[in-house]
């Protein structure tokens, strides 16, 4: 099956991030970004909140990122499995905005390309060959101080020097922790299914 065949999944979860962004341009806005008083009644914004974007600029930043959280899947090889934990992520990620309830809005693929990377991130510190944990590693501890540095905690959003909108930080920590918890869950049944074959 070629959804099972490694990175192949991933590069089509890439494809549907990086189409819906463009699609989204087409919507107005309010019609598709995450606001939690909406969150229960419409549902649909916990995916569809990826898909908008707040400035040309944005949108040009989140597809390019896209690219490079897809490649370094497709260069780590990553199991269909990873990529479900990733796609599972996506809405856990924007629901966990609940968090910062002054957040009353929220738009774009940053909270998503976050969780994918650390997704990938921690597939390969845990089963990567050679040196390739190193570099699993290296990219959690990368993202780990990016996180820090944003400082969520300061506020639902922060104007940054160089960008036309403001940031939402806190999109960058929730999508990492959905990602980080239903990777490490995927790892845990893939570890799990593989002794109870090999037993």
């Amino acid at each position: 099956m070629l959804l099972a065949r490694p990175g192949v999944a991933w590069l089509l979860l890439g494809l549907v991030l990086a189409g819906g962004a463009l699609a989204g341009t087409l919507y107005p806005r309010t019609l598709l970004d995450w606001q939690p008083a909406l969150a229960m009644a419409e549902p649909w914004r916990a995916f569809s909140a990826a898909f908008v974007h707040l400035s040309t600029r944005h949108l040009l930043a989140n597809l390019l990122g896209c690219v490079v959280v897809t490649a370094f899947g497709l260069i780590a090889r990553v199991p269909w499995w990873i990529t479900l934990a990733w796609l599972l992520a996506w809405p856990l990620g924007h629901a966990l905005l609940w968090l910062q309830p002054a957040l009353q809005h929220y738009a774009g693929l940053s909270g998503v390309l976050h969780g994918g990377t650390a997704a990938a991130a921690l597939y390969v510190a845990l089963r990567g060959q050679g040196h390739e944990p190193i570099i699993g590693w290296g990219v959690l501890l990368g993202l780990g101080v990016k996180l820090y540095r944003e400082a969520p905690w300061r506020g639902p959003v922060q104007h940054v020097a160089g960008w036309d909108i403001p940031i939402a930080p806190i999109a960058h920590a929730t999508g990492t922790l959905a990602a980080l918890l239903c990777a490490a869950a995927a790892l845990a049944l893939a570890r799990a299914f593989t002794k109870e074959r090999s037993g």
